[in-house]
This record gives structure tokens, C-alpha cells and sequence, in this order.
């Protein structure tokens, strides 16, 4: 292997599978793109790929099946629909003959990751596509299906196997497949009408490429099935990882503090700036209406996100957030998966996820493109179960660990399958008298704030610690916060 690519393998953590794997793409200027796309990426100032960009890309161009484990935020978008189009002009797609349906198929989990992913087709303004997803009239998607004649068409599985089934969209002739987020696909029970689609799609030159976050059996087992000799990409481990650019902050509180701890945490980021954008999620849809309603109640312009808004609702929400004229959004998982918002500095886990696949994927809203982010999370005795793992990818992304989240491990183990829903054993906080990050410790009593610091804190990059003498403090400002304290 060449010295400078072995060198750029092992600063970003990349491993491969295959045979006769091309070499990364690591300049632009690498691969020999159309003319209409060179332009395009100098309209958007794209000066240089990221890892998974710089893999995928001769692979794909190659002609070859893939499979790319990267997390969110990686830039995987780019990195299989590039070579879309220049798959599209290598088949001298022609408008004018007869139509046999669409070239290349992107299945995504969501609608709002398939309308992202057209977002991204269309700022290129390279082949027409279309998007077809739930929850939305199918009328229009029927009418621009079928007078479009796209060559791209970007769907969510159930939806597309309504227009199959109705004869209004074919897809026997695909010959680019992508499955994008296909872990989480999985995860929402997708699996058999994947398998439906995949088997309507008789074209025998079929090069399919497939994406995930994370590497379960029940993904290598598709891949099995439906890819051909297939590369595989890793950046970064094949664990459960985080996003080494987040900060994690975790607090061992009471379901009641949850609150007045919100509150208190929203206020110091909104007087960092009142433009630092915050994704703030919960577990149910009943919940997030909650939070939304008492968030509103106290003067915050909040905006919510679930699965029971309008589709009409939730774009103009993500609008909305999307331009900043709402800087607090709060969601449910599913709804704000694929959310592709660049500028979300802040994520608070109001709820902690029923699993730490989902805790990933949340956090993963910030940190977006090699920037920073922060992640604040609440966490109470009833999700002890999931200490164990959150600790694990705590110690892999390098973070502090709170001691009262470990200490909650065997309480995870030995709790059988009551869930408690209020209380917090080891205490009311991480500072002497209490209170989630840094509360209380220098004031007294039972804190709930994140209050500014003279001394101790946590830096960007290496915390230090506060032995609870009052001189600490928590949040303290986009610069000095502490995520907890030696008692």
C-alpha cells in the first residue's frame, strides 16, 4: 500500500473488505468528474471529501457492490449518489425513448431522509428525480411518477410498493441500488418489504450499495443475500460508536428535576447565542406535545416533530428549524430521523432512547460535517438497564464517565423487568448539594441550573475536576462546563 494511503487509513480509522479494492479518492481532482458536476461542487465550495466519500467513490464508479459503515453526519449522501449520475450518463439514459422506469432506487427509512436526499439530487440539477414517500397524498407522487419519466426515484419501502403494486412505477430495470440507512430499516421492521422490492428488480447488472451506521447480523445477512462480491468500508469501528466530535454529558437525576434542569440548560445556551440550534428528543409522541407546551409556556418559541403532525406540518417545521426562525425543536426518534440540519450545536436526550443504537443516532444530529457538538443527556434509575452499554460508548469516544452512571450497572443487571419511574439512588447531583450539570454545587442547597463557573470546568477537549467547594459550577457558557464532580 502506498505510504501516504496507509497513513490516511490509519489516522481515520479505516478498514476494508474485498479484493481489488481502487484507491481512495483523497482530492477532488482524483476522480474525473462531468463538467456539470465539477461546477456544481465549486457552486457549493466542496473543496475536499470526506473519508467515506474518498473510499466509496472509485468503488462505486468502479462499477462495484458496497457496503459503507460510517457514522451520521459522514457525508454518505454524496458518496453514492456522485456516482448515480455518472452510472446514469454511462447508460446514455435517453428521455425520448421508451420509458422502462427509473435507473437508479434509493430506499431510505424515512420521508424526511428521502426529501433530504432529493434536497441534495437537486442542488446538482443533473437527472430528474422523484420522491415518494408515506404520509402524503399519493395523487401528485402518481401524477409526477408517471409524466417525469425520472431516472432517479428516492422512496420510503412501503410507499413504493404501493405504486408497484398499483403498476404505476416500475422497478425491474433498476440497475443502481441503494439502501441507505439500512440498519435502521431493519430496526423499523422494513426487512420483508426490502425483500419484496429487491425481487422485483430483475435486471441481472444490478450494482447495489448499502449503508449503516453499525454492522448487526441482520444487516450482514442482507448484504449477503443481494450484494455481489461486495467492498466493505469501515470508518471507525465496527462497535457501536459515537461521533468522536460530540461532547457527551450525562446526568444521574430525578424524573421530576428533568424540568426545571431543561429550563435552566436551554437558558445558558440561548445566552451563549440566541441562534445555537438545539434538537431536544423524547420517547413518546404524548411527551414531546408535553415538553413543547411547557417549554412554550415559559416563553421559548419551540417547535415539535412526531409521527401524528401532517406531512404539510412537518415540513414547515423543518423549514422553520432548518432556516433558524426556531432554534428549539423537540421530536420522537423516528420523526427526526435523517434530519440533516449542519448547525445543531446542542442535543438533550430529555428521554434516554430504549436502546443506545437510537442514543447514537440521536447525538448524532450534532457534530455534523467535523464540527463540534454537545449532547446532554437525563438519565434515571428506570433506564438503568441501559448503563452498561452507554458506559461502553462513553469509554470508546473517549468522554469523562459520570461515577453514579456506573455505579448504576449492576443496578441494571439485578433489576428484572419493573421499571421505576422516579428517583435517583445515588443522589440528587453531581455537586454538593445536588443538581444535574453543576447545579447546586456553589450555591447551596438543591440546584437544578447549569451555573456559570470561575474555576474547575471542562474544556473542549480535556475536562478537569471540582472537589464541590462552591469555585466550579456547572454548564458556565460555551466553554467551561463540568460534567460532574468528585464528591
Amino acid at each position: 500500500m502506498d505510504p501516504a494511503v496507509e497513513e490516511y487509513f490509519r489516522i481515520n480509522m479505516i478498514t476494508t473488505k474485498g479484493v481489488d479494492i481502487p484507491k481512495p479518492a483523497m482530492n477532488l481532482d482524483d476522480v474525473e468528474w462531468p463538467t456539470r458536476i465539477t461546477n456544481a461542487l465549486k457552486r457549493q465550495n466542496f473543496t475536499k471529501p470526506t473519508c467515506i466519500q474518498a473510499m466509496s467513490w472509485p468503488v462505486a464508479i468502479a462499477g462495484r457492490d458496497l457496503v459503507g459503515i460510517a457514522q451520521t453526519g459522514s457525508g454518505k449522501t454524496l458518496a453514492y449518489m456522485l456516482p448515480a449520475f455518472m452510472h446514469i450518463d454511462k447508460l446514455h439514459y435517453n428521455k425520448r425513448g421508451r420509458y422502462e422506469g427509473p435507473t437508479v432506487l434509493v430506499l431510505a427509512p424515512t420521508r424526511e431522509l428521502a426529501q433530504q436526499i432529493q434536497a441534495v439530487c437537486q442542488e446538482f440539477d443533473y437527472h430528474r428525480s422523484v420522491c415518494i414517500f408515506g404520509g402524503s397524498p399519493k395523487g401528485p407522487q402518481i401524477r409526477e411518477c408517471k409524466y417525469s419519466r425520472p431516472a432517479v426515484v428516492i422512496a420510503t419501502p412501503g410507499r413504493l410498493i404501493d405504486l408497484i403494486e398499483c403498476n404505476i412505477l416500475s422497478v425491474s430495470d433498476v440497475s443502481y441500488l441503494v439502501l441507505d440507512e439500512a440498519d435502521r430499516m431493519l430496526d423499523m421492521g422494513f426487512e420483508p418489504q426490502i425483500r419484496n422490492i429487491l425481487s422485483k428488480i430483475t435486471n441481472q447488472d444490478r450494482q447495489t450499495l448499502m449503508w449503516s451506521a453499525t454492522w448487526p447480523k441482520e444487516v450482514r445477512a442482507l448484504a449477503e443475500d443481494f450484494l455481489k462480491t461486495y467492498v466493505q468500508i469501515n470508518i471507525g469501528a465496527l462497535q457501536l460508536t459515537a461521533n468522536h466530535n460530540i461532547t457527551q454529558i450525562i446526568d444521574v437525576c430525578e424524573e421530576l428535576d428533568k424540568m426545571p434542569k431543561l429550563m435552566q440548560l436551554l437558558s445558558e445556551i440561548k445566552q451563549e447565542s440566541a441562534q445555537n440550534k438545539t434538537i431536544i428528543f423524547a420517547e413518546t409522541k404524548r411527551k414531546v406535545d408535553d415538553v413543547t407546551k411547557q417549554l412554550r409556556s415559559r416563553g421559548l418559541i419551540t417547535m415539535c416533530i412526531h409521527g401524528d403532525k401532517s406531512q404539510q406540518e412537518r415540513d414547515y417545521v423543518l423549514r422553520q428549524f432548518r432556516d433558524g426562525h426556531s432554534t428549539t425543536l423537540v421530536a420522537t426518534d423516528v420523526a427526526a430521523r435523517g434530519l440533516d440540519v449542519d448547525d445543531v450545536k446542542y442535543v438533550v436526550n430529555y428521554d434516554y432512547p430504549n436502546n443506545s443504537e437510537d442514543y447514537v443516532h440521536r447525538i448524532g444530529r450534532t457534530g455534523r460535517r467535523d464540527r463540534r457538538g454537545t449532547a446532554y443527556t437525563f438519565f434515571t434509575r428506570a433506564n438503568a438497564k441501559q448503563a452498561s452499554d452507554l458506559v461502553d460508548v462513553l469509554r470508546e469516544a473517549g468522554q469523562q464517565i459520570n461515577p453514579k452512571l456506573q455505579a448504576m450497572i449492576p443496578m441494571g443487571r439485578n433489576s428484572g423487568p419493573q421499571r421505576r419511574r422516579y428517583g435517583n439512588p445515588m443522589g440528587r447531583g453531581y455537586h454538593g448539594g445536588g443538581g444535574g450539570f453543576g447545579g447546586g454545587g456553589h450555591r447551596g442547597g438543591r440546584q437544578n441550573g447549569f451555573h456559570h463557573s470561575n474555576g474547575g470546568g471542562y474544556g473542549p477537549t480535556k475536562p478537569s475536576y471540582n472537589n464541590g467547594n462552591g469555585n466550579g459550577g456547572g454548564f458556565g457558557g460555551p466553554r467551561r462546563f463540568e460534567p460532574y464532580a468528585r464528591n
